[in-house]
């Protein structure tokens, strides 16, 4: 009895001992800044943007230089089917699903370096760190660079079965197709069935990002808890009246389709601010016809835009936006009818445990942190189908993105390093 209650105290002691040492490990931000800066050199623009587009030469040259690195860092690096990188390190229990974590390389055109790269990166230090450290956690881990976040998380898309053979035509930046690009990049679009994970194949998966708005910096904040990536809707508005001569048509007698999409645009800007919450409402096109100076507007189409964590809010304002419609149609005798534009994007809601792990780990570093949602879409929401997911920002100096003054400061993003590696530990944990 005795020997078996010191073995217990020893086995106790050792956990202890243990997590004391892995709750005080520290990445290496001078290596997270390194990488960026010598990752930034593939696609590298005059301007000082980024033109890394998914499934270029430069996106091509990026990806062979981050196979590298994850090889030199020990992991058992494969590229699957869809393209995406993905570097395996075995954790002591075989039987246990992996705990994933990555982000994506690719960039926009004439984008920045810290989109994508910095959770990449960061991933990458977080392995280096355990090999220092000579930890191997429990579960098996997976770090994963997505394919082509930035033409629409094809990569991701893939791992849930979601990209169809339609979109596989669709063109990219690359001037190839989806199904051409993925082929440049190692993968086979034919066989993208073989790539797709099921619900509870994945034990969990973080991301940490930048936050691409100006929430953190302004509120000077270090830590985002991300709650979840925002639902989107679009609908063409289209707006019909009467085409007629803008020099002889009294102003009393028209029936100007422009005027109408005008009252209609003012109309949508005050429903979504008509609520609490951190709902959005764009209309960011509008195509007038027949678009001369000497005629009045007949018909104008309209692209609108909400966003929203719940689906189920985006609808109920849409429909307080139809109601105002209506209104704004009969009063100036014209019409308007709603056609929605492209499938939505579901809303994606981060888990729990997850944020409050990584409120932990903020905390136990003495970090600020604040609650925010991602108005932004981000390889997290597809894997949140089939995955616990957490994502974790950082301050966007200025709230720039997708632009080539995108920063964001090396103390920030190794911050964020650090709250990942504090999240993932925690998860091994249980």
């Amino acid at each position: 009895m005795k020997n078996a209650l010191l073995g217990c105290l020893i086995l106790t002691s050792s956990l202890a001992i243990a997590q004391i040492k892995t709750n005080n490990l520290k990445i290496n931000q001078q290596r997270i800044q390194t990488r960026l800066l010598e990752l930034s050199k593939f696609g590298e623009l005059p301007n000082g943007g980024i033109g890394r587009v998914a499934y270029s030469k430069a996106d091509q040259e990026g990806r062979a230089y981050f196979i590298g690195l994850m090889k030199k860092a020990g992991l058992d690096v494969t590229i699957d089917f869809a393209g995406n990188l993905i570097g395996r390190r075995k954790g002591k229990n075989p039987a246990l699903k992996p705990i994933a974590f990555g982000s994506h390389i690719d960039s926009v055109p004439n984008g920045g370096n810290y989109d994508g790269p910095v959770g990449s990166i960061s991933g990458l230090e977080l392995i280096e760190t355990l090999n220092e450290n000579n930890i191997v956690t429990e579960h098996p881990l997976e770090l994963i660079i997505f394919a082509n976040e930035e033409g629409g998380t094809v990569g991701s898309g893939a791992l849930i079965g979601k990209i169809t053979p339609a979109a596989l035509k669709s063109v990219t930046q690359s001037g190839l197709t989806i199904a051409d690009g993925i082929r440049a990049i190692g993968g086979n679009p034919d066989s993208l069935s073989k790539v797709v994970r099921k619900k509870g194949d994945v034990a969990a998966f973080i991301e940490l990002h930048i936050e691409q708005g100006g929430i953190l910096m302004t509120e000077n904040l270090q830590i985002g808890v991300v709650e979840g990536i925002v639902g989107i809707e679009h609908w063409d508005a289209t707006v019909e009246g009467v085409p007629n001569h803008a020099g002889t048509t009294p102003m009393n007698s028209r029936r100007d389709a422009l005027l109408a999409a005008a009252k209609l645009i003012v109309a949508l800007n005050e429903v979504i601010t008509s609520h609490e919450g951190r709902q959005v409402g764009t209309i960011g096109k509008i195509v007038a016809e027949p678009g001369a100076y000497n005629v009045i507007p007949g018909k104008v189409i309209l692209g609108v835009e909400i966003r929203d964590l719940s689906h189920d809010k985006i609808w109920k304002l849409f429909h307080e936006v139809e109601a105002k419609a209506k209104e704004i149609a009969k009063a100036s005798e014209t019409t308007i009818t709603f056609t929605q534009s492209s499938i939505g994007v579901t809303p994606a809601l981060t888990a729990k445990p997850i944020q409050d792990k990584i409120i932990s780990a903020a905390k136990a570093m003495g970090f600020s942190y604040r609650y925010m949602q991602s108005g932004a879409g981000h390889d997290s929401q597809e894997m949140a189908q089939i995955a616990p997911v957490g994502m974790i920002f950082i301050p966007s100096v200025g709230g720039i993105s997708h632009s080539p003054k995108e920063f964001s400061k090396g103390v920030d993003i190794g911050n964020g390093a650090n709250v990942l590696l504090q999240t993932l530990l925690a998860l091994d944990r249980e």
